[in-house]
């Protein structure tokens, strides 16, 4: 199960990863929005909260440049989330990073790619090893 929200500036890009997710039969949890005006910090913690209760084995977060909404998630206690707009980095991050959170820019990257990197994100694997040592190092700064 995945849960996905976007802020305004997301929500177009949003519309069609729901498009994607749901022709390739993936569960998820929409946790907003629906195109009003919302806060995205708001809409990271909600959408984060289902990572972090176990209800959700990742997230997929998405405001106008996936700054504003990656930062907000990397405040969340137990969330790695990553800024990706490219096939590498999603790779990347889950390989090296055990990323449990995407974070897209609605108004920088097209819909093909999006559905591609959410592709790479959710089909790749932790590898584990010298990285788990690495994300254990980045949990532990929060303890800060």
């Amino acid at each position: 199960m995945i849960a996905i929200g976007c802020d305004h500036g997301g929500y177009e890009l949003k519309l069609e990863v729901i498009r994607h997710l749901e022709e390739k039969g993936v569960q998820f949890i929409d946790c907003g929005c629906n195109g009003e005006a919302v806060d995205y910090p708001d809409i990271a913690a909600a959408t984060c909260e289902k990572v972090l209760s176990g209800e959700c084995e990742k997230a997929i977060l998405i405001c106008g440049t996936g700054i504003g909404i990656s930062m907000a998630a990397n405040k969340i206690k137990g969330i790695r989330a990553a800024l990706c707009g490219d096939w590498y980095s999603a790779k990347f991050t889950r390989l090296h990073n055990d990323a449990n959170a995407l974070c897209m820019g609605g108004r920088v990257i097209g819909a093909g790619l999006a559905c591609e990197i959410v592709d790479i994100f959710l089909d790749t694997e932790f590898e584990g090893g010298r990285h788990a040592r690495r994300v254990e190092k980045v949990m532990k700064l929060e303890e800060n």
